[in-house]
């Protein structure tokens, strides 16, 4: 465990790796989006999956993740549910099956592993073992219930230098990577503003932001850097929350609040950003995802698997028409292309070329801990009506009783 005392220097020397693995990665992530599955060595491997079917499914595809990889074998699956547990041994091809995964990390040994609940709540249980076993971790989003549990499991990591890499697929999209390389030559001046809102339907508010906003917010820390402070205002059918209103979601994610949120976060270099998430906002704002604002014009991330990238910039500001982004290398392509499988691929592909080259993944356990602080952030200055900086003191979760 992170001690209070040495966080600092802990987000400092996180922050440095992830900053220069971003550096360093241009060469790699070009010939990722040209061809999805390159194996990162001729190494091969051991691979586990832990599943819990009556306990909140797979996530996103991440039982099959290690499909169709020569240098990968599946000796093994765990799934406490045995209906769920044979039709996941049969997608995966998995060796053997286990009901419980403990006995599974004991006695298989994997060298990599796949903790695929979409549910979070057993994350980090299930990615600490691992870790303890000496496995990789690859881990559903989001990460953990709370940034103690996440706090454990990079630590643990680091000691044994075990790479953990989590599921925000969005960050390695080639259309973001695109974005991004237009961005920093200039297409839309110098960043202002990021606005963000999430699908905004039955799970809007405290839901929405754990379970969509937590992919925006990382990608609000891939333009913008880290967030230094948040001012929330959070509301149940009109009214000011209260410690009263907090509830469990309708998946099991941890405590959420409201139906109503609004959360602004302070980034460095005056540039501001905004999450929304309110039910009767859903139909004006149209497909969840962001707006970035710059100077000189503004870029429309319309959020998916595979993003969509759409901007408006130019000398006449009358210019009201948003158009596709000019070079996009996703803008022909397929369904098939634009999948979760293939998404999933190149976050698996950097995760193996970062274990072989001993670097932290793009997708790191480090950035999934800080997209899930930004939401838990909202989450105390929604609840405390004050303002709180971060990264956040307190790593229990903002919401618990007691």
């Amino acid at each position: 465990m992170i001690q209070p005392g040495n966080q600092s220097s802990f987000y400092s020397r996180r922050r440095f790796i992830e900053n220069a693995t971003a550096f360093t990665l241009a060469g790699a992530i070009t010939l990722m989006v040209q061809s999805p599955a390159v194996a990162a060595s001729e190494r091969k491997y051991r691979a586990a999956i832990i599943g819990h079917t009556s306990g909140g499914n797979y996530g996103h595809g991440l039982d099959l993740i290690f499909a169709g990889r020569p240098n990968i074998e599946v000796v093994a699956l765990a799934d406490p549910d045995a209906d769920g547990r044979a039709k996941a041994v049969v997608r995966t091809g998995a060796a053997r099956q286990y009901a419980d995964y403990r006995e599974m990390l004991a006695k298989e040994k994997p060298d990599l592993v796949s903790v695929a609940p979409r549910w979070t709540t057993p994350h980090h249980a299930m990615a600490l073992a691992a870790l303890r076993g000496g496995a990789h971790v690859f881990i559903e989003k989001p990460f953990t219930r709370t940034l103690a549990e996440a706090d454990e499991l990079l630590s643990v990591a680091e000691k044994a230098r075990l790479k953990i890499a989590a599921a925000h697929q969005m960050r390695l999209a080639p259309s973001i990577l695109f974005l991004k390389r237009q961005m920093d030559a200039g297409l839309i001046g110098d960043l202002l503003e990021i606005r963000a809102h999430g699908k905004q339907d039955a799970r809007a508010g405290g839901e929405d932001l754990i379970v969509l906003g937590v992919h925006l917010f990382d990608l609000m820390r891939f333009f913008a850097g880290d967030a230094q402070w948040c001012n929330a205002r959070i509301l149940q059918n009109g009214q000011a929350v209260t410690s009263q209103h907090v509830r469990a979601a309708t998946e099991d994610i941890g405590p959420v609040v409201g139906d109503d949120l609004f959360a602004q976060f302070a980034f460095a270099n005056g540039v501001n950003g905004t999450f929304t998430s309110r039910k009767a906002n859903q139909q004006a704002a149209g497909p969840w995802g962001m707006e970035i604002i710059g100077s000189k014009g503004s870029v429309r991330i319309l959020a998916d698997i595979c993003p969509k990238i759409f901007v408006r910039s130019g000398d006449d500001w009358r210019v009201t028409q948003w158009k596709a982004v000019e070079g996009d290398p996703t803008a022909a392509w397929s369904d098939a292309e634009r999948s979760v499988q293939r998404a999933n691929e190149r976050v698996v592909d950097d995760w193996l070329e970062a274990i072989q080259s001993s670097r932290e993944p793009t997708c790191n356990g480090f950035a999934g801990m800080k997209a899930l602080e930004m939401a838990h952030a909202a989450f105390a200055a929604g609840i405390s009506t004050e303002r709180v900086e971060l990264p956040l003191k307190k790593r229990a979760h903002p919401l618990a009783q007691g």
